[in-house]
């Protein structure tokens, strides 16, 4: 199944949200994204029906194993590209801006050439 952009922007936050908060609930990803209650909850809702996400009876939001790999790949997708924009001079606040609409679209080919270069980059 392939994903849409909102819905692997959903699950980046809840994965960021996770690395430092224990329990994340939908209220933490209306404030992180600053979207609507009523947009998140259907969000969510979709996200759980399609089997990326679980929602306990405390309403605790958990990511599944396969919404943990397409979380920790848009988050690493976002991180290379946003130091590979820096490292060629663009402001931390454009390269973070841009990260987030390039990670969505770069093809799997190009994202591993940047990630080659980056980690040579990164050894000198």
């Amino acid at each position: 199944m392939t994903l849409q952009e909102s819905a692997e922007m959903y699950l980046e936050t809840i994965y960021i949200l996770t690395q430092s908060k224990p329990d994340i609930h939908a209220i933490d990803v209306v404030e992180y994204m600053g979207f609507s209650k009523p947009s998140v909850s259907r969000a969510l809702k979709i996200l759980r029906e399609n089997g990326y996400l679980e929602i306990d009876q405390n309403h605790h939001l958990a990511l599944t194993d396969s919404g943990k790999r397409v979380a920790a790949s848009m988050y690493e997708r976002h991180t290379i590209l946003t130091r590979c924009l820096i490292r060629l001079g663009v402001s931390p606040e454009t390269a973070e801006k841009d990260a987030c609409r390039m990670e969505h679209v770069i093809s799997e080919e190009s994202f591993e050439a940047l990630k080659k270069h980056n980690a040579a980059q990164e050894a000198n």
